[in-house]
């Protein structure tokens, strides 16, 4: 006789959700050591092209009967997923990762409060931009203005991507509009790929770097948080993922020596805080 599964689907479900982000936050870090070889965008587009195919050898999506609104919107969903991974992976080019995926977070903090439309949204919205101020105070080395601006624009597209995603979902099955939206992503970036660093990124040795990156920053977290999703509610979820700047930070020290100081690290923990409280917060009816 199997023991009763709770609403949270007990500790198995928050640890995979919490095992995924790990997977991505570090898949960033080796990104960020695949720049030296491919290139931000190059890696981009080693990372979407590679984790489409590996999706269409699973997925295998049927495209026979697909209306133009499907197809505009998984062309949406890819579009966006694309410009967000480029503006991330120019930021963490220029600014520490725990720092990049912080700002990144402003995005759908940003829309969690607007949706939100209760006076405690305004507060998490303070302590956010409390937490940013304390993360772009450092007196001995301060931010690329160009790497902040990259991080935003990524959060903005975070945003967008968590709309277009549902818009997605309504259309296709499964992960058959992931599939599809992550090809046509691919092959948007793949001439600014070439423009930028030519035929480097098709080598065979960026090629199985760039896999590394695609499988653990997409394949696996992907796998991950589809098994939590089972047991995991939404609003739990939401929480565990404002979890990421803290992930991305430990990430950030330990593999590319990214020391962001006790200020940084006290930002970093007020945008945390921020993020869970205005997933916390339900909207007011009406």
């Amino acid at each position: 006789m199997t023991a009763p599964r709770s609403e949270g689907g007990g500790v198995q479900g928050p640890a995979l959700v919490v095992l995924a982000i790990s997977f991505t936050q570090i898949g960033s870090a080796v990104a960020a050591m695949v720049f030296t070889m491919a290139g931000p965008v190059g890696t981009v587009a080693l990372r979407l092209g590679l984790s489409a195919l590996v999706l269409w050898l699973v997925v295998r999506p049927g495209l026979r009967g697909v209306s133009r609104l499907s197809w505009a919107a998984a062309a949406g969903y890819g579009l966006v997923l694309a410009a967000m991974n480029v503006l991330f992976y120019l930021a963490i080019d220029r600014i520490p990762l725990g720092t990049a995926v912080t700002l990144e977070l402003l995005g759908p903090l940003t829309l969690s409060v607007i949706t939100g439309r209760r006076w405690l949204s305004l507060l998490w919205a303070v302590v956010a931009g409390a937490g940013v101020v304390l993360l772009s105070w450092n007196p001995s080395e301060s931010l690329d203005p160009l790497g902040v601006v990259f991080a935003l624009g990524a959060g903005v597209m975070w945003a967008c991507y968590i709309l277009l995603t549902r818009a997605a979902g309504r259309h296709f099955a499964g992960l058959a509009g992931m599939t599809l939206g992550m090809s046509i992503g691919a092959l948007a970036v793949v001439p600014f790929a070439v423009a930028t660093t030519g035929a480097v990124f098709l080598r065979p040795e960026v090629l199985l770097a760039g896999l590394g990156v695609a499988l653990l920053s997409s394949t696996i977290p992907y796998a991950l948080e589809m098994r939590a999703l089972r047991s995991v509610p939404p609003s739990m979820f939401a929480v565990l993922l404002a979890l990421s700047p803290a992930v991305a930070a430990l990430s950030g020290l330990v593999l590319l020596g990214q020391d962001l100081g006790v200020v940084g690290y006290l930002g970093i923990v007020c945008v945390v805080v921020a993020g869970v409280g205005a997933t916390r917060t339900k909207p007011r009816a009406g």
